[in-house]
């Protein structure tokens, strides 16, 4: 596979740093920089991944808020076993199903 060359500007110091870093690693800097890049990519997907339902469900309420009338706002009583279910969804999202007692005010 063919290589790509990418230049980057960074300040003396932090080139610097960089190069002893890469060196206790035992790596060129070229090395440790792809390592470390990809590492963080790693990272920020799995992030992502885990988030992924989380960030669904808040899309989804933006959207529905959005289209929301001034009467949504006052209040409508008791929540209907549907709606229950929801929130109860979307706290075990955040808070994870299989741990009790971990959300606010519930006993362990």
């Amino acid at each position: 596979m063919a290589k790509t060359r990418i230049s980057i500007s960074l300040e003396q110091e932090q080139a610097e740093r960089i190069r002893r870093h890469a060196e206790r690693a035992g790596l060129d800097v070229s090395a440790y920089l792809v390592h470390a890049a990809t590492r963080q990519m790693a990272e920020t997907e799995t992030i992502e991944a885990q988030f992924a339902a989380v960030d669904a469900l808040i899309a989804a309420a933006e959207v529905e808020a959005a289209g929301a009338s001034p009467e949504a706002d006052a209040p409508v009583g008791e929540l209907t076993e549907q709606e229950r279910r929801e929130v109860e969804a979307a706290l075990d999202l955040v808070y994870g199903a299989d741990r009790p007692g971990a959300r606010p005010g519930e006993a362990a």
